[in-house]
Parts: C-alpha cells; sequence; structure tokens
C-alpha cells in the first residue's frame, strides 16, 4: 500500500469519526458538522492519485494534439508548396523540388501519425491504470464499509440486548410491587375486621 492510499484511508478514518458523532443513537441520528465532511470531502479528492488526474488531463488534450499536428502538418505542406511556387521559374530543378515537396508532405504526414497515436496509446495505458487504482481503491473501501457496518449492527444488538433486559426488570418491578400493595390490602383488612370484632 502506498502513501496515497494510506492518506486516502486515513481521511475515511476521519469521515468516520466525524459521522460517529453523539447524537440520538436511540432514533438513529447523529450530529455531523457540514463544514466538517466537507472539508474531508475535498481532501480526498485532492488525495486521488495523480495518475487518474493526468489521464483526464491527456484525455481532455487529446483533441487539442490531433488539432495541433494537423496544423503542423498544414503549415510545412503549405511551406513546403509555397517554396515549390518560387522554385517553379527555374526548370532544372523544378521536378527535383516537386519530388522533394511530396517527400516532405508524406513525411510530415507520417509523423503527425505517429505523434497521435503514441499520445492516444499513452493515454489508453494512463487510463487503464487510473481504471485499476481505482478499483482497488474502491474495493478496499467496499470491505472498510462492510466491516463498519458489521460493527454497527453487532453494537446495536447490545443495545437491543440492554433495552429488553432493562424493560424485563421493570416488568419485575412492577409485578413485585403491585403484589407487596395487593399483600399489605389483604392485611390491612384482616386488621380492620380483627378490630371490628373485638368491638
Amino acid at each position: 500500500m502506498n502513501s496515497q492510499q494510506y492518506v486516502i484511508y486515513g481521511l475515511m478514518n476521519d469521515l468516520e469519526d466525524a459521522l460517529d458523532n453523539k447524537g440520538f443513537p436511540f432514533l438513529g441520528y447523529s450530529i455531523v458538522k457540514k463544514e466538517a465532511v466537507t472539508n474531508i470531502l475535498d481532501k480526498l479528492y485532492a488525495a486521488l492519485p495523480d495518475e487518474i488526474k493526468e489521464a483526464r488531463a491527456l484525455l481532455r488534450r487529446k483533441d487539442e494534439l490531433q488539432y495541433e499536428a494537423q496544423q503542423r502538418a498544414e503549415k510545412t505542406v503549405a511551406d513546403a508548396q509555397a517554396e515549390a511556387n518560387r522554385l517553379l521559374s527555374e526548370s532544372d530543378l523544378l521536378r527535383a523540388v516537386q519530388r522533394e515537396a511530396e517527400k516532405i508532405k508524406e513525411q510530415v504526414i507520417t509523423d503527425c501519425e505517429d505523434i497521435k497515436h503514441k499520445a492516444l496509446d499513452e493515454a489508453e495505458n494512463i487510463r487503464a491504470l487510473a481504471a485499476d487504482e481505482a478499483a482497488r481503491t474502491k474495493d478496499g473501501a467496499t470491505v472498510y464499509a462492510e466491516q463498519v457496518l458489521v460493527n454497527l449492527e453487532q453494537n446495536l444488538a447490545q443495545l437491543q440486548e440492554i433495552v429488553k433486559n432493562g424493560q424485563l426488570q421493570l416488568e419485575r418491578r412492577r409485578a413485585e410491587s403491585d403484589e407487596q400493595m395487593s399483600s399489605n390490602y389483604v392485611n390491612q383488612r384482616r386488621e380492620f375486621a380483627q378490630d371490628f370484632k373485638m368491638q
């Protein structure tokens, strides 16, 4: 795991800490500061691998590179044509100039095609690497999220057990209190009856 991944996992821990705040746990609500969560998310975006950023920038520049290559080719061809036109008056060199201009044109077109293919190949390689890295990061985040949910489920189960035990304890106390009150009432009736007989 590289340092960028440690940074990303650290920011995810910070996000979990921000979400694991005191609030109303029995109602399923927590109090979260929006500014803190937004700050962590901004840091997460900034911590994305440079390959992903470079791939996005390179894909955005693909059309610009193709346009620039085409412009260079057209300029080179135009320059060659202008040079050929200038030499038209020199009949002895006319054919040589035309052949040279054609060679230059073909070479420029070949060079432009090579530049375009190399740029596309490099962009595809960077995109593939970025996709692999993103997939690995996503898998790690999924495993981490699943573990967090399992822990939350266990905590909720413990809380539910505590609530049930508390309810049972209150029910036992209520029953004992009712029984005590009933016993006191019977004893008072007996004492009252005894006193009445004595009179």
